[in-house]
């Protein structure tokens, strides 16, 4: 199960911040979770923090999200000029509930325009994903009417600039009834391509449109970083089943999603428990797209060991997007418990 330590440090850590809650007419619940990512940043050391909390039962979620320009690090030892939401690339995740109202409060801290794209949001372009300036602001909401993963990335043209320069992230919007599996851990794997030139000093990277325009990426990547789990394996235990939310942000590949060792007793394409595919080896996930994925490690079948997961593009695997799940006997502590 996911602890309360990597609860509290993760992407929808609310603990340090306002949680504000009251019942109304009628003893319906209006208890409102508030989260400012420019408070709640995700971990990036020692790599990209995959595992995600459960969604909490507040049915109003309120989330502040920063637009800033930082340095990020996309390999081991190469720095890029990224622009990003909530200071990471992708940014948080955001992980609501069928039916939850969902606030969002945008604020451009960066020094020119930006704006946000909910693919899971019914809602006119206009109202909630015009271009913001500098210092600007810009609050919107919208109810989340459809379960699955989706894609969130800035819209300002041009749009593929935007999100090659690390404007995306995941928003989960679990069933209201649930997966219909109980699972051990929870993942987020964001796929994304980087295309990159020396800088003027040799030093920190600079974006390549020409390659852009031509799909020449100089990194594919989980999470914002080629090959970071690899070194770092997402960790689960025997007989654990694992559940992977995996989005393609772009903005131009698709992720041929696949994990070595194992096939996928159950995936949902788009993340609709309606659709539940069984016995998958490999499923494509579009640029723009998500899917959920499940399988078990169990003793007697796959069992103890190392199993990678890959886009099975493999000339984009070999630029970064692979990585390992390391999957161990599990933890009895003194008292025999697990």
């Amino acid at each position: 199960m996911f602890n309360k330590a990597v609860a509290i440090g993760g992407s929808l850590a609310v603990a340090a911040l306002a949680l504000a809650g009251y019942r109304g007419v009628g003893s319906q619940d209006l208890t409102v979770e508030y989260t400012d990512f420019g408070q709640v940043r995700t971990p990036t050391a020692p790599a990209f923090l995959a595992e995600v909390p459960p969604v909490s039962d507040a049915p109003i979620k309120e989330f502040r999200i920063p637009i800033t320009h930082d340095t990020i690090e996309i390999a081991a030892g190469v720095e890029y000029e990224g622009w990003t939401f909530g200071g990471t690339v992708p940014g948080p995740t955001i992980r609501v509930r069928e039916g939850d109202l969902v606030r969002i409060q945008l604020v451009n801290e960066s020094p020119m325009p930006h704006s946000i794209d909910f693919h899971a949001a019914r809602i006119p372009w206009n109202e909630a994903y015009r271009s913001i300036g500098p210092n600007g602001e810009l609050s919107f909401e919208f109810t989340a009417r459809d379960p699955g993963v989706y894609l969130v990335h800035c819209g300002t043209p041009p749009v593929t600039m935007h999100i090659m320069q690390g404007m995306y992230l995941a928003i989960i919007v679990d069933p209201k009834e649930g997966w219909g599996t109980e699972v051990d851990r929870e993942f987020v794997l964001v796929q994304s391509e980087f295309y990159t030139q020396p800088g003027d000093a040799g030093g920190i990277r600079q974006l390549d449109w020409p390659a852009a325009m031509d799909k020449r990426a100089s990194h594919v990547v989980f999470n914002g970083k080629a090959f970071q789990y690899k070194e770092h394996p997402l960790q689960v235990e025997l007989n654990d089943r694992v559940r992977l939310f995996v989005v393609s942000a772009g903005p131009s590949f698709r992720s041929d999603f696949h994990v070595v060792g194992t096939v996928f007793d159950r995936v949902y394409p788009d993340g609709n428990p309606d659709n539940v595919l069984e016995s998958v080896q490999t499923w494509t996930v579009p640029a723009g797209g998500g899917a959920v994925f499940e399988t078990v490690f169990s003793e007697g079948s796959n069992g103890v060991g190392l199993y990678p997961f890959v886009t099975h593009a493999f000339a984009d695997a070999e630029k970064g997007a692979v990585g390992l799940i390391r999957v161990r006997e599990p933890v009895v502590s003194e008292d025999g418990s697990d």
